[in-house]
This record gives structure tokens, sequence and C-alpha cells, in this order.
């Protein structure tokens, strides 16, 4: 198809507006191709945070990028306005290493992790691997740049390291095993049955703060980003001093933050907060912290003065 100005701007935007985009059918949360699936993957394992854009909700957008890009396929990755390239070329990108300079990852030079699976977790494993494994298929345990770990049977490619624990075999790509040293591998019983619990000491925490702890925070004058993730009808019942209510371009702001910045999240009753205060631990922010009981809390054991609701 011949690309109009207009959609040639609205291409140009789209891909200025984020440092990594990447153009594919469905989103982050749901690839709706086995192709766009696999980036997703290589991206996660690599970056917390990149944007994707779904052609599929956009017929102008997925015939126009083709014609942009002058690549017939998709998905497509731009890094900082340069087209990388579809879902072959990224993969060859990955397994040398280039994909990560690209990206601005540094991956050092990683000893073997450690990993510890219970005698529970190790028979669950080694029945999995007997029914789906076979010639050129193993078990893989990938851990993303948000720390979340994943465990999969899956092709082979002689580029992973190779862990033994418990007598099972575990493949981890170089950034996961630079993520995954000291992981704890169990079985837990969930609602849903029996599923494997995964420690891992090197996820960013989020701390608990109380509302006695905030008190003094705030005497101190220490210097710190305050944030209501409430909604404006509940802040103009009843707010804290010095916060800032968290908006889609209060997020971005923080996220272009030093990641040793401190940030404190509050809400009504401290679950809100806990999602967002997670949400910027995942990014790689090593100073997070959630006030428990939020304004709620604060009303009831500091300043009886702000109202409940």
């Amino acid at each position: 198809m011949s690309l109009d100005e207009g959609l040639r701007t609205r291409l140009d935007d789209l891909i200025a507006s984020h440092d990594v985009t990447l153009f594919m059918k469905g989103n982050r949360q749901q690839p709706q191709c086995g192709f766009s699936n696999t980036v997703v993957s290589i991206l996660d394992t690599l970056i917390p945070d990149y944007q994707t854009v779904d052609v599929l909700s956009d017929q102008d957008v997925r015939e126009g990028i083709k014609a942009y890009s002058s690549w017939p396929t998709i998905p497509q990755l731009y890094v900082r306005g340069e087209f990388i390239g579809g879902c072959d070329i990224i993969q060859e990108l990955f397994q040398s290493g280039e994909l990560a300079e690209t990206l601005g990852v540094e991956i050092l030079d990683v000893a073997d992790p450690i990993i510890a699976i219970s005698d529970a977790a190790a028979s669950q494993l080694r029945t999995a691997v007997e029914q789906q494994g076979g010639p050129g298929r193993d078990l893989h345990l990938a851990v993303d740049a948000r720390f979340q770990a994943n465990l999969f049977i899956g092709p082979v490619d002689g580029s992973e390291i190779v862990v033994e624990s418990n007598g099972i075999t575990l493949r981890m790509d170089r950034a996961s095993a630079a993520r995954g040293n000291g992981i704890e591998m169990d079985v837990v019983d969930t609602p849903q049955g029996p599923g494997f619990k995964i420690q891992n000491p090197n996820a960013p925490q989020v701390v608990q703060l109380s509302v006695e702890e905030l008190k003094t925070l705030i005497d101190s004058g220490e210097s710190f980003e305050f944030m209501d993730v409430r909604t404006e009808e509940e802040r103009a019942t009843a707010k804290l001093p010095n916060t800032t209510i968290m908006t889609d371009a209060q997020a971005e702001r923080l996220s272009a933050l030093p990641k040793d910045t401190k940030l404190v999240f509050h809400c009504h009753h401290g679950g809100r907060s806990q999602q967002a205060a997670d949400h910027f631990a995942a990014q790689g922010f090593t100073n997070v912290h959630n006030v428990e009981g939020g304004i709620d809390a604060w009303s009831q054991r500091i300043d009886p003065n702000v109202p409940r609701y």
C-alpha cells in the first residue's frame, strides 16, 4: 500500500515515543501469534519496559508499517528509531549477544548459578520432562528483566548455561543465569492444585512502611517521591501533604528517574499502592516503599483530622 503523510507521521510519532517499540499481533501480555510471542519472550529476558503496538487493532498501521519499514512481515522491532528486523533476525541477534548490545544491556560473564530444587519439585519436573521432552528438547528456566521466573520445555540451542540440581538438568540463557543465582524451587498447594513456588533472592523487594515510620520519614525532611495512587474523587475527600497523584505522565516521569530514587506509594488501604510499588520494583528501582494500611491507617493512628471514608 502507499503510505500517506498522515499515516507516516503517526508511525513516526509511535516509534519516537519510546526507546523500544515492537509492532506485533496482540500485546505484551497476550501475543496473538507465535512469532510475536517469540520476540516478546526475548525482549522480556533483556529489558523490563518497552512499547508494543497491536497491529490487529488497526489495519492502517498493520499495512502501513510494512511499507514504512520496507519489511513484509510482523512483528517488527525498532530501537531508538532504528528498524532492527523481524522475528528471525531478532532471534539471531539475541543468540549472538548483539541484541543486548543494541538495547544497551550489559550481560557480564556469569558463573554457573546455584539452584536448589526440593525433592517434591524434582519429582514433578522429572515427570514433565519424561512426558514432554525428547531429542533436542529439554527443561529451561528463564528469569526475565522483571525477575519473573518461567519453567518450560523447549528446544535446545546450545548457547545456554546448564545447571544440575537434585538430579534435574536446567538450561538457562546468560541473562537468566545472572538473575537466578540462589533460586529455591518447591511445590506448594494452590486453589488450582499443586504448583511450583520459585523464590529468587535477587528480585527487587518492596519495603513495607508503617504510618509511624512514614511520619518519621516526613519529619526528617529527607527528599523522596511520595505518590498517591487513588482516584481524584478519593483525593478530594482526603489527602496527605506533599503527595502527588499518580497519572500516566507521572508514571513516565518516575520511570526516567535514577533507579536508586526513594519511591513511596500510598492508597486507601495499601492494596493498590502495593501493585504500583511492585511495578516500579520490577523496573529495577531499588528503594521502593508501600505504606501499610494507607491513608486510612494514617487517619486512625497519626492524624484524626484527615477524614476517613
